[in-house]
């Protein structure tokens, strides 16, 4: 088999994204002709149909949705490789990081334990530019986007009795947070109060603890956004279970109380693909997050 060009792995991630090959040629400059010629090479070198094409575009098979993931992380080795190459001989300079370090985190994560990260991250390389994409924790979650290669990191829920929740990624335990009741302040019966739920919440490692609950009810409210969830408690309609994180920051009319001695709790962790967890700029982010857990944590959340 012929190996495939740059060219041609950028031109697979194109359609793919772009569901078309008009549109993968607008994005990449190019022509609608050379794109199919590009896509035909690449099933030929490949031996198998990429993509099924049709009135609505194109759409990746089930061939083309993995060849489009290897794209992605080839790619992503060449754009790392120059200024991984350049720190290595750089003399004064070796082990200055530069470039773009994607990554992704679910909402609470981002929203309160990453900025601190970000900020002596860049402080101490500032040619680094972090890029981060909100992800839902739902599914295949953060560590599907590093999986497919669309980030070179992402902040996780793991289970500590299981394997990283994608094969083939590299996963480590950050903090360990715990459980709360979350419902209106001043309340006198917060238990006895409609359930307010989220998309995300609940998860195989507090299933247990909820299962063995006879006091929570039925959710009579569900929403996609953990903001959406807390906003809707601290106006009164209800009370909810949350991890402690997505606490942080409640509005007004909001109280947390503890769900006594052995409350659930949920692991708080980063994954990575094996080549991208070597790179300096991967290193440098682990490196902060490390340290992260030596500093004062909110409450409720302890290093794991």
């Amino acid at each position: 088999m012929t190996d495939l060009a740059p060219h041609e792995l950028r031109v697979l991630v194109a359609v793919a994204e772009e569901q078309g090959f008009t549109a993968a040629a607008a994005r990449l400059d190019s022509s609608q002709s050379a794109v199919s010629h590009a896509v035909r090479a690449c099933e030929r070198k490949l031996g198998a149909v990429l993509f099924e094409r049709g009135r609505h575009g194109a759409r990746p098979t089930e061939a083309g949705e993995r060849a489009v993931v290897y794209a992605r992380r080839i790619l992503r080795l060449l754009a790392v490789m120059g200024p991984e190459v350049r720190a290595t001989g750089a003399g004064d300079r070796a082990g200055e990081v530069t470039g773009t370090l994607r990554i992704a985190a679910f909402r609470s994560v981002a929203a309160h334990l990453l900025p601190p990260v970000l900020a002596r991250l860049t402080a101490r390389h500032p040619g680094l530019t972090p890029r981060v994409r909100i992800v839902r924790e739902i599914g295949r979650g953060t560590a599907g986007e590093v999986a497919d290669g669309r980030a070179d990191l992402g902040l996780a829920t793991l289970d500590p009795a299981a394997p990283p929740p994608v094969p083939g990624l590299v996963a480590a335990r950050l903090f360990e947070e715990t459980y709360a009741l979350a419902h209106p302040a001043g309340h006198p019966a917060p238990r006895g109060l409609p359930l307010v739920d989220w998309d995300e919440n609940c998860g195989s490692y507090t299933r247990d603890w909820w299962d063995r609950q006879d006091w929570i009810p039925p959710s009579t409210i569900d929403v996609e956004d953990d903001t959406v969830a807390v906003s809707l408690v601290s106006q009164g309609l209800g009370m909810a279970i949350m991890p402690r994180t997505a606490l942080l920051g409640a509005p007004p009319g909001l109280a947390v109380t503890g769900l006594g001695p052995n409350p659930p709790s949920r692991c708080v962790g980063y994954v990575t693909t094996p080549e991208l967890a070597g790179t300096a700029a991967v290193r440098a982010l682990i490196r902060e997050l490390r340290e992260l857990r030596g500093r004062a944590l909110p409450e409720g959340l302890t290093a794991a």
